[in-house]
């Protein structure tokens, strides 16, 4: 049966401007990192992705390494591109990344203007697209001058294969460096997406997030839930389908009994409110407009849409933020902090 989204997709979904740009996004958008490769059904990733479209989540996020195998998300949704959403290109936001290891030698990861153009040619193909609207440098390579990586989203943009240029885990020093060099060439970074939740509050403590404010750029926080850990996934154990039974950015060491303990006191706090904790750790992300919007994961529609149903309570009261704060506490669960280091040593 033909796919015919919802006509009431934009009804209620809210719409931030991403920055001082033009462009608009939706307080949640999808990303495409777990559960869109070879171990997943394909008619699972077209549901995940129609339930979300028909909620009004028009963003789809993804990077060429996605998977597993590397390059098998992109594929995945380039065809249903074809099957469900041809027709409504214009509708959507799709975003890609280069930065991560993708292929075998030199030339097949980091931040050269070689291997992201290279890359970035290979996801639209993947895909079947003439362009990106988002291309993003997906880490800070700290061998490779700034310039350089810059200067490939320039050439990016100008070339038409994306029509925005964006970071991922920059740290607040190199995004102002960046930014600048950006606006030196008239390409504007449109957005930043670094990981950010109430267990992982670096982008706070490193200014970051007043960066982005100060120089117009949006956001995109990525692991708003923390892996899965602000869900009600752990409250009572490690279910044998679970990204930490799996290994996928989450593993049981990071479930520490006094974790867990904070986290049922904080879903005992989003039931008082009226939400799952999912929700309440979404809305957390997004409270005071300081996030452009939050970007989540799924494994089956009904997670989509239990996120999506976030924007029926966004609020809080000082109350609750402080009560956040007692039981929400740093948990070592930055895998990408490397990238954001503070001296961002060389590694090779």
């Amino acid at each position: 049966m033909t796919y015919k989204p919802s006509p009431n997709r934009y009804d209620n979904m809210i719409y931030r401007r991403c920055g001082r740009s033009g462009v608009k996004l939706p307080v949640i958008s999808l990303g495409l990192w777990h559960n869109f490769g070879g171990d997943t059904p394909h008619e699972v990733k077209r549901a995940m992705c129609r339930t979300a479209f028909d909620l009004g989540i028009t963003h789809f996020d993804l990077a060429n390494n996605y998977g597993p195998p590397p390059g098998s998300a992109e594929e995945a949704y380039g065809d249903i591109l074809k099957t469900d959403f041809a027709g409504y290109r214009d509708e959507l936001i799709i975003s890609s990344k280069a930065g991560y290891n993708m292929w075998q030698g030199p030339y097949g990861e980091w931040g050269s203007r070689k291997y992201l153009i290279a890359s970035c040619d290979a996801s639209l193909r993947r895909m079947g697209l003439d362009y990106v609207d988002i291309f993003y440098s997906h880490r800070f390579d700290p061998d490779t001058p700034l310039e350089e990586t810059m200067g490939a989203l320039d050439q990016i943009v100008r070339s038409g294969k994306a029509l925005y240029a964006g970071i991922s885990s920059y740290n607040s020093e190199k995004t102002r460096e960046a930014v600048a060099i950006l606006n030196d060439l008239g390409t504007p970074c449109l957005i930043h997406q670094p990981s950010y939740n109430m267990l992982n509050r670096w982008i706070e403590t490193d200014g970051l997030k007043d960066t982005l404010h100060e120089l117009g750029v949006g956001s995109i926080a990525f692991t708003p839930l923390a892996q899965g850990m602000l869900t009600s996934k752990y409250l009572n154990g490690v279910p044998a389908d679970s990204r930490a039974s799996q290994g996928k950015s989450l593993f049981p060491s990071m479930l520490r009994d006094e974790a867990i303990g904070n986290i049922r006191k904080l879903n005992d706090l989003a039931a008082a409110r009226g939400q799952t904790l999912a929700q309440m750790a979404i809305a957390w992300v997004l409270r005071e407009g300081g996030i452009t919007t939050a970007l989540i994961g799924a494994s089956r529609p009904g997670q989509i849409e239990d996120c999506a149903a976030v924007i029926g309570n966004m609020e809080f009261t000082a109350d609750e933020l402080a009560r956040i704060d007692t039981y929400a506490k740093g948990e070592a669960i930055n895998l990408w902090a490397a990238s954001s280091a503070s001296d961002n040593a060389p590694v090779r």
